[in-house]
């Protein structure tokens, strides 16, 4: 071998080693085996693709409010039904973005929403099945900075908007007789997440955030969440179900600060 030769072959060994480093350093500190620990209690996840789908852009315009969709893949044919889902945003400072309750009779397949981002990451997505199964589905999030963004409204304006809720529905395509529906809860709601600074006072504002909501059409459960830091600003989910022929719909909040907002709707009429 001459010497030309014998340092191409050092070269390319060294250039090798140091392109597998980084990738073994990222692979020694995903933080997703621990996760599974802390929040599942080290479970069996098993493929969710066929079960649970999960999107979110590749790269969020603003990480202070990247919109989610989850949706059910379970065939019509399927006897299983989605019991809960939970969001985890793996390098977000509180993972477990939201937990999802389902109506066992709702029928929900679809639930959207905005979140906080505050690293490129992986985002999770475990359903929980009626077969006591967990079934997992990820993609890759490429935002930065979302739970230390500024509020997008002033502190007065926030408090003056505390609570106020609004639902709304969207026209389907199925028949005119089809009882799915599709609609829309918004809170006003600062959803402080503790790492947000005060531009005035250059002070951490404290964490305040909805940690609860339920909605229900009557008294049968439609959908619940338990929310931490990682829910954006003004709470919103836009989400699908059957209905039962209930003429009301209803909402009940809860934060962090023990304030609890209700309001309901004629299911007809849905308005504010």
């Amino acid at each position: 071998m001459t010497g030309w030769t014998r340092r191409l072959t050092l070269t390319a060994l060294l250039l090798g080693i140091a392109f597998a480093m980084p990738a073994q350093a990222e692979e020694a500190d995903d933080p997703w085996p621990g996760l599974v620990q802390d929040i599942f209690s080290n479970r069996p996840m098993n493929d969710g693709s066929a079960v649970i789908g999960i999107e979110m852009p590749y790269r969020a315009e603003d990480a202070a409010i990247v919109p989610v969709t989850l949706r059910s893949k379970l065939s019509p044919g399927d006897s299983r039904r989605i019991r809960s889902i939970t969001l985890v945003i793996d390098r977000n400072p509180a993972p477990m973005a939201a937990k999802f309750e389902l109506g066992p009779d709702a029928n929900v397949t679809e639930i959207s929403t905005r979140v906080r981002v505050n690293n490129y990451t992986d985002v999770h997505a475990v359903a929980e099945l009626s077969d006591g199964q967990l079934y997992v589905s990820k993609v890759y999030v490429k935002a930065s900075g979302g739970c230390s963004a500024p509020a997008g409204k002033n502190i007065e304006e926030a408090r003056n908007r505390l609570g106020q809720m609004r639902y709304r529905q969207f026209a389907r395509e199925e028949a005119p007789a089809s009882r799915v529906r599709e609609a829309q809860i918004m809170i006003g709601h600062p959803n402080n997440s503790g790492l947000q600074m005060d531009q005035v006072t250059q002070l951490y504002i404290p964490a305040f955030f909805i940690n609860e909501l339920k909605l229900s059409q009557d008294d049968s459960p439609v959908l619940s969440m338990e929310g931490g830091i990682s829910i954006s600003e003004d709470p919103n989910l836009r989400f699908t179900y059957v209905s039962n022929g209930a003429k009301r719909f209803r909402a009940e909040a809860k934060d962090t600060d023990g304030h609890v907002f209700r309001n309901e709707w004629d299911v007809e009429k849905p308005g504010t």
